[in-house]
């Protein structure tokens, strides 16, 4: 505030507005309005044309690959584990039959 103004006098300075500047705040802050929901729009039009895309390249969700690489290592550990077995398995037949005395395809 100014040492010569009184308050009555500044306080109706501080009312009286130029409506050019007037109609320019509105409409830049009407432009601010309108380009934030173009943004949001465009990011909503891309984000629908990524799930299209990969829909059509058959992806799969992060969550889906982890599940799956889960189970195929357990699969292969199986598969290791019967492998094991069964090298171990032949040996004990071969000396099994000739011990035990097999009866031939007579039928």
């Amino acid at each position: 505030m100014s040492a010569g103004l009184s308050p009555a006098a500044s306080e109706s300075e501080m009312q009286t507005q130029n409506p050019f500047l007037d109609e320019m705040a509105k409409l830049s802050t009407a432009a601010m309005g309108l380009a934030q929901a173009a943004g949001e729009e465009a990011k909503a039009a891309f984000r629908a044309q990524a799930d299209r895309m990969a829909a059509e390249l058959d992806l799969i969700r992060r969550d889906d690959y982890d599940a799956l690489k889960a189970e195929v290592a357990a699969l292969r550990a199986e598969v290791e584990t019967l492998k094991g077995a069964a090298t171990t398995k032949p040996k004990a037949r071969a000396s099994g039959p000739k011990a035990g005395g097999q009866t031939g395809g007579a039928a």
